[in-house]
């Protein structure tokens, strides 16, 4: 196939997909929620593969910096990493694109509040494109914001999280988005995601770099950028952070 009817597939691709998420407001209430599955029980964490690059294993936070490149000030918690309420997000030392990403992690026991309040966080894929951190087990909120949500854009397939102070793993392939020399989008940012062993996205589309209440836009960037995590006020939990570096798509 040239090149130019792939970036014409590719195009046909994200316009049912776009059209789905744009049909509903931002944040909509009325969206459908995923239903909920129920997955299997957290076990202890796997060691990662031979070829991963470990971002956290328990110890240190030696891959992660604060705003304006400073060090992380979030806590060392029993091997996880904790939040720390106005300390800042964190982003890796190094920077990605087309990667595997594991991570864990685990929400506030016993709850604290309800909706966009209970145990919030944010995994930002190459420091733009958001999936969601929620304690979202028997809680009520907007479908596009819930855990695993394509945050603002797309709600999972299905809501496998476990109960509140349970392990939760997020295990992601994310495709970056493509740019043509002009600045359009080639190929827009893709994502096949597991929660807890469960599919929640199947070669999903962002329909750009996330953002707050309004529609998502894409803008050209490198082609490689850190992973970074939200501090959202909550202490939320990670640990068994990993990633693999993956080849273009052929």
């Amino acid at each position: 196939m040239t090149h130019h009817r792939r970036v014409l597939a590719a195009a046909l691709l994200l316009v049912p997909v776009v059209a789905e998420a744009q049909a509903w407001d931002v944040h909509s209430m009325s969206r459908p929620k995923p239903r909920a599955v129920t997955p299997a029980p957290a076990s202890a964490p796997a060691a990662p593969p031979a070829d991963a690059i470990v971002l956290f294993d328990g110890r240190d936070l030696s891959q992660w910096r604060g705003g304006d490149d400073a060090p992380a000030r979030w806590r060392l918690v029993d091997g996880a990493m904790e939040v720390v309420r106005g300390s800042g997000s964190i982003s890796t030392v190094r920077a990605f694109g087309d990667i595997q990403l594991h991570l864990e992690w685990r929400s506030v026991a016993p709850p604290r509040a309800d909706g966009q309040n209970r145990s919030n966080s944010g995994v930002f894929l190459m420091g733009r494109y958001e999936v969601q951190v929620l304690d979202s087990y028997q809680n009520e909120t907007y479908a596009d914001g819930q855990a695993a949500a394509l945050y603002g854009q797309q709600p999972p397939l299905v809501n496998a999280s476990r109960p509140p102070g349970e392990w939760q793993t997020y295990d992601i392939v994310f495709r970056r988005p493509r740019f043509a020399a002009d600045g359009s989008v080639e190929q827009p940012a893709r994502i096949t995601m597991f929660h807890n062993g469960v599919l929640v996205h199947d070669a999903a589309t962002f329909s750009g770099a996330t953002a707050h209440m309004r529609r998502a836009t894409y803008e050209p960037h490198e082609d490689r950028r850190p992973l970074a995590l939200q501090d959202h006020g909550d202490p939320v939990q990670f640990r068994n952070i990993w990633v693999r570096d993956l080849e273009p798509e052929r």
